[in-house]
């Protein structure tokens, strides 16, 4: 009995005389999980969290890494950004929150922990916009006579940049011509800027540019393409018969752009 109580004080002081720096590294703070990266829309709200273990008298810090600027040290906020916040849930969940987005607020972010040496680990966060036109580089409708050349564009903006598609919007194919003067015809077309060669009156009517990045919602505009031409006249019965006394109609079909101004003439002459 005595011989297991002097083994027992034994194995105590053994435990008590390990190095202390070993027992001091087990029981170290240690980050639970990877930060998540986000994507957020501007405008929306962005929350980063940080998970740390047996955190202690530590304490946990956020940075801007691409600046430098600190956010906030424990639950203090240190930035003057009004939109910066910090939460936290015990010791373990370290939220940093960022209302209303801007793209100044894309970059990384450091949780840090005030270790010797420093424990810190980075989120990145991607500020996306959704797609807008250029106001003073987005045609308007446009005029144009056969047979000549026009071209339009549609600039848009976003992040990511988006994509710009072109449709005729009764859905029939867009004709692109090259300067041989064959045919290329295509439901849709891809670039911000649609250019028609040798334009035929069968080229005119409404066209729709579409842009979208993934970021909802698409935005699109309706340009008009207005073609003209020299009036173009069709008689279905050039000599019309009808008895005496009797109702007669003569028709004649105009096709022009613009609009043309129809009359009727008598030729007189022929009945002198």
């Amino acid at each position: 009995m005595q011989e297991s109580r002097w083994s027992l004080y034994l194995l105590a002081i053994f435990m008590l005389g390990l190095d202390s720096k070993l027992v001091g590294q087990a029981f170290q703070p240690e980050f639970a999980e990877p930060i998540t990266n986000l994507t957020v829309t501007i405008g929306r709200d962005a929350t980063f969290r940080c998970l740390v273990h047996n955190l202690g008298g530590y304490r946990v810090g956020w940075v801007k890494a691409d600046t430098k600027a600190i956010q906030a040290i424990h639950v203090h906020v240190i930035t003057n950004n009004h939109r910066v916040g910090v939460s936290h849930n015990g010791q373990t969940v370290w939220n940093l929150h960022i209302r209303n987005v801007r793209e100044e607020d894309r970059g990384q972010y450091m949780c840090q922990i005030n270790t010797d040496p420093m424990k810190s680990q980075m989120g990145y966060l991607d500020v996306v916009i959704p797609p807008d036109f250029v106001a003073e580089e987005t045609s308007g409708d446009v005029m144009v006579p056969e047979g000549g050349t026009v071209r339009v564009s549609c600039r848009a903006r976003g992040q990511p940049p988006p994509r710009v598609l072109w449709k005729r919007e009764d859905g029939s194919s867009i004709v692109l011509r090259d300067a041989n003067g064959s045919k290329n015809k295509v439901s849709v077309y891809e670039d911000e800027v649609l250019t028609l060669t040798k334009i035929s009156r069968s080229d005119m009517g409404p066209y729709l540019c579409i842009a979208s990045n993934g970021v909802p919602p698409s935005v699109s505009k309706r340009i008009m393409i207005k073609v003209h031409f020299h009036p173009v006249i069709q008689v279905p019965n050039q000599l019309v018969g009808a008895p005496l006394g009797t109702d007669v109609t003569l028709e004649c079909y105009v096709e022009s752009s613009p609009k043309s101004i129809n009359y009727w003439v008598r030729d007189s002459s022929k009945y002198k």
